[in-house]
C-alpha cells in the first residue's frame, strides 16, 4: 500500500483514532415510483470519525448491506491517519473495497459506485473534522461561497394514503396521492410550508398521458413554478417521442425518460428540450460516452455515489467544460447528508437548477437541534452555522434509530417486494410503457 506523505505540520495534528459505522432505519412514506413503493423503513448509516482529541467528523450513507460491508471493510485502515490526508484516505478505502493498490487508476467506463460511495462516506466526515480543526464552515474548505443560500425544489410523488401492513402506525400527514387534485394539493401543502421555486414530480408509474394531466394541473396551480418530471427510465424511446410535443412550454428540464445511456442518446436527437440524469450518468468513467452521445444536459450530482464534496465539484468543472447543466439528486436522507449537500452547493458556480431532496417526507433525526436546525426560507437553505458540517450528533437519537434498523427486518431495500402486497403480479421491469 503507498503511504501518503505527511508535512511536518501535519505530525503534529490529533490523528484518527477510532472509527465508527452505526446503520440506522427511519419512517419513510409509501411513495410509489416506476419500481414499486418505498417500504416503511428507509436505512441509512452513520458514520463518525473520531480523533485523538475527542473531536468527531460525521458522514451519512446508504444503509444496505453491500454498502455497510464496504464501510466496514475499511473503516479500521483508517485509523492513524491525518485528518486532512483525503489521499491517504482514498488509498485505503480503494485497496479496502477493490482488494487492489491504488496508484491513480483509470475511472471504470462501467462505473464504481460501491468506491465511490465508501469513499464519499468518510470523506465528508473527514472534511468535517477539517473544518472542526480550522474553526471554518465546511465550504470556506471548499473554495468559499458564491452565493448566500442553496434552492431546492419542491419533489412530488404519488403515493398511497398509509402502508398496507403497518395499521399500528398513524396514517403520515401527506395522505393519498392518486389524481390530480391530490397532487395539486400535496403541492400546495408543501410549497406553505417549505416555499419551494420550482417542482418536480416523481412519474412512471401511471401511463404517461395521466401523468402529464398532472403536470398540466400543477401549471394551471402554480403558474410560474418551473416543472420537471422524472419517469426514472420507465418509458420507451417510442413513447418518449410520442410525448415530446405535450412538453413544449411546460417542462423546465426531462429527466431520465428511458432506462439507458444509449437510449438517453438516442432521445437526444429529438428532444426538444434538456434531458437529465441521475440514472445513466453517474460516475466519472460515464462521461467520455456521454459527450460523444450528447446524452445527457444535465447531471443530477450526488455526493453519496459520486464519491464525495470534492468530487461533486469536479463533476461541475466538466459541466463547464462541456456545457452541461448541474444540479443535485437526493434520496431519502437525514440533516448529515443535508447539511453536506447545503455546503457543496454553495460553492458551486454553475449550479444551475433547484436541488433535490426527500426531506420534507421525513420526520425523524439524527442531529442535535432536530429538524429545527435545517430552516428552509423560499425554498432554499443556507449551511448550519459553525466549524465544519455546523451538526453534532444527537446519540439518543442515533441509539433510537439504531434499535429501529434492528426491529424493523429490512437489510436491502426492495420497492417491488413492497408493492407486491398492493398487486401480487407487480413487475419492475422496465420501460413499462
Amino acid at each position: 500500500m503507498q503511504e501518503s506523505v505527511s508535512t511536518a505540520g501535519a505530525s503534529r495534528r490529533p490523528r484518527i483514532s477510532d472509527v465508527r459505522v452505526t446503520p440506522i432505519a427511519f419512517r419513510d412514506p409509501p411513495l410509489l415510483n416506476v419500481v414499486g413503493v418505498h417500504e416503511p423503513w428507509a436505512l441509512r448509516s452513520i458514520i463518525e470519525v473520531e480523533t485523538e482529541d475527542g473531536r468527531i467528523g460525521l458522514g451519512e450513507s446508504y444503509g444496505d448491506l453491500e454498502t455497510l460491508a464496504n464501510l466496514a471493510a475499511a473503516q479500521t485502515r483508517l485509523v492513524g491517519l491525518d485528518p486532512y490526508d483525503t489521499n491517504g484516505l482514498l488509498s485505503r478505502v480503494y485497496e479496502s473495497v477493490t482488494g487492489i493498490e491504488f496508484t491513480g487508476q483509470k475511472f471504470p467506463s462501467a462505473g464504481d459506485k460501491a468506491l465511490a460511495s465508501a469513499f464519499g462516506a468518510f470523506e465528508v466526515a473527514f472534511l468535517d473534522l477539517q473544518g472542526q480543526i480550522a474553526g471554518l464552515p465546511l465550504y470556506q474548505l471548499l473554495g468559499g461561497a458564491v452565493r448566500e443560500r442553496v434552492a431546492y425544489s419542491a419533489y412530488l410523488f404519488y403515493k398511497f394514503g398509509r402502508h398496507k401492513d403497518d395499521p399500528g402506525y398513524p396514517a403520515d400527514e401527506w395522505g393519498e396521492a392518486l389524481d390530480h387534485p391530490q397532487i395539486v394539493e400535496q403541492t400546495r401543502k408543501m410549497i406553505d410550508a417549505y416555499g419551494f421555486g420550482s417542482i418536480k414530480l416523481k412519474a412512471g408509474v401511471f401511463e404517461p398521458d395521466f401523468e402529464i394531466e398532472s403536470l398540466r394541473a400543477l401549471r394551471r396551480a402554480f403558474p410560474n413554478h418551473p416543472l420537471r418530471i422524472d419517469p426514472n427510465g420507465g418509458w420507451s424511446v417510442d413513447t418518449t417521442r410520442r410525448l415530446m410535443p405535450q412538453f413544449d412550454g411546460l417542462l423546465e428540464y426531462l429527466e431520465d425518460p428511458v432506462n439507458s445511456l444509449d437510449e438517453m442518446g438516442e432521445v437526444a436527437s429529438f428532444s426538444t428540450l434538456p434531458l437529465a440524469t441521475n440514472m445513466v450518468t453517474v460516475a466519472f468513467g460515464h462521461i467520455p460516452k456521454t459527450v460523444r452521445l450528447g446524452a445527457v444536459q444535465v447531471i443530477l450530482s450526488d455526493h453519496h455515489y459520486w464519491g464525495g464534496l470534492r468530487a461533486t465539484q469536479a463533476l461541475a468543472h466538466y459541466g463547464r467544460v462541456f456545457d452541461m447543466g448541474i444540479s443535485m439528486h437526493s434520496n431519502s436522507h437525514l440533516g448529515i447528508s443535508l447539511a453536506a449537500m447545503t455546503h457543496v452547493g454553495m460553492t458551486i458556480p454553475n449550479l444551475a437548477y433547484a436541488c433535490d431532496t426527500h426531506y420534507p417526507w421525513q420526520v425523524e433525526e439524527v442531529v442535535v437541534g432536530g429538524r429545527d436546525v435545517f430552516k428552509f426560507e423560499a425554498g432554499s437553505l443556507a449551511p448550519p452555522p459553525g466549524p465544519g458540517l455546523g451538526v453534532r450528533l444527537d446519540r439518543s437519537a442515533l441509539a433510537a434509530l439504531h434499535r429501529q434498523y434492528l426491529d424493523c427486518g429490512i437489510r436491502k431495500r426492495d420497492d417491488a417486494k413492497e408493492m407486491r402486497k398492493y398487486k401480487p403480479d407487480w413487475s419492475s421491469v422496465r420501460p413499462r410503457f
